[in-house]
């Protein structure tokens, strides 16, 4: 019973993966069929993070009341009405109505799923599992692609992964019986859900949101902008800037697959300070008058570095903070882990506009030392 849950997981990190690629694959096919600006995906694309922000934030709760086998059946479930919900649109309004349950459904199933496998599975399942969110991610805008070439209407694409959420939604309800129950207290009952108030008063919690929103930060910044600071200020071709910028990803879910192996060895600890250390030479290689493949080669760097860094950071939350706040904790994580996404991206975006994007890799440098010093001091409060 342990491996079938241990693989029903696996497939639902693939899932949670799979609609996360899809409105960019599918935009440019969009926006002029609606008559919006192309600008427009960012409104989709803040509503959406804006349910998983709240969402996140209510994962403790949620997981109190129903546990987090409910809460993932639900989530799925509702992230599948949405997608159907996206593919009868025929209207920009109606995307937006259906952006709401595509981001709450995301966000509680993300923090939920992540603080069971803190829980209850190794940090190489932990690694691994994250590594199948990069190969759900990666298949989602294939499925989208391959709808497109083939004639079909970008509706398909949505229609066809939210078949497969709903697939995915029966099975979790069936395994039901197989998810434990959130752990107990010291007294032997239940750990509380915690009001926001009382999570971020807990030592170190301050610290390791921080992180968490410079991680993501740093994540997403090169992902957006890669491409772009090698077409504009390296002067690689555009068509080349975009297949090397996806380097980067095969660089994060590479490294994920890796690291798996790594935490048999290395502690959590040990596998972020790594990672930290490897981005920091990705940056170096970017800042470095070394010509475009040190540039290319930083970007895969990384990529490799921010590799273990979230699910290290997660694996290590029950540890840190004691099992009875996980859930608590990694919800906030994840709040603000989406937070950090919303909001260095677009930054970013301003000073490329107003000063130059090769401005990018400093960019980088000072979200991770920011990274680092609030790691570190929130090792040193909760040791």
């Amino acid at each position: 019973m342990f491996h079938l849950l241990l693989t029903i997981i696996y497939l639902s990190f693939i899932s949670l993966g799979l609609p996360d690629g899809l409105l960019g694959a599918a935009w440019p096919t969009i926006y002029p069929e609606l008559s919006v600006p192309v600008s427009y995906a960012g409104i989709l694309f803040a509503i959406i993070s804006g349910g998983t922000v709240v969402s996140s934030l209510l994962s403790d709760w949620l997981t109190f009341r129903l546990g987090t086998g409910r809460v993932t059946a639900i989530s799925v479930c509702m992230t599948a009405a949405a997608l159907f919900g996206f593919a009868s649109s025929d209207s920009y309004w109606m995307l937006c109505l259906w952006a709401i349950p595509y981001g709450l459904g995301a966000g509680s199933v993300d923090a939920s799923l992540n603080n069971y496998v803190a829980l209850h599975y190794t940090s190489r399942h932990m690694s691994w599992l994250h590594c199948m969110w990069g190969v759900g991610a990666t298949v989602g805008p294939y499925i989208m692609g391959a709808v497109l070439s083939g004639g079909g209407h970008w509706s398909g694409g949505y229609r066809m992964v939210g078949f497969i959420q709903l697939a995915l939604t029966a099975v979790l309800f069936l395994s039901l019986p197989l998810w434990k129950g959130r752990p107990k207290t010291e007294e032997g009952g239940a750990a509380r859900p915690l009001p926001l108030k009382e999570v971020i008063a807990i030592p170190g919690a301050k610290q390791i949101m921080v992180t968490f929103f410079c991680y993501c930060a740093l994540e997403q910044s090169t992902a957006l902008w890669a491409s772009s600071y090698l077409a504009l200020y390296k002067g690689v071709p555009a068509d080349t800037a975009a297949f090397f910028a996806s380097m980067f990803f095969i660089g994060i879910t590479a490294g994920r697959a890796l690291n798996g192996f790594l935490t048999m060895k290395f502690t959590d600890t040990q596998l972020i300070r790594m990672g930290q250390w490897v981005i920091l030479s990705g940056i170096c290689a970017m800042l470095l008058p070394l010509g475009n493949t040190a540039a290319i080669a930083g970007l895969i760097l990384i990529g490799l570095g921010c590799a273990p860094i979230y699910p290290c950071v997660i694996h290590s939350t029950p540890a840190h903070f004691g099992a009875e706040h996980s859930q608590a904790l990694i919800g906030v994580q994840m709040a603000s882990a989406y937070i950090g996404n919303c909001l260095m991206p677009p930054l970013f975006g301003l000073i490329a506009n107003h000063i130059h994007v090769a401005l990018l890799p400093l960019y980088l440098l000072l979200i991770l030392s920011l990274m680092v010093f609030m790691h570190e001091k929130m090792l040193r409060t909760v040791s």
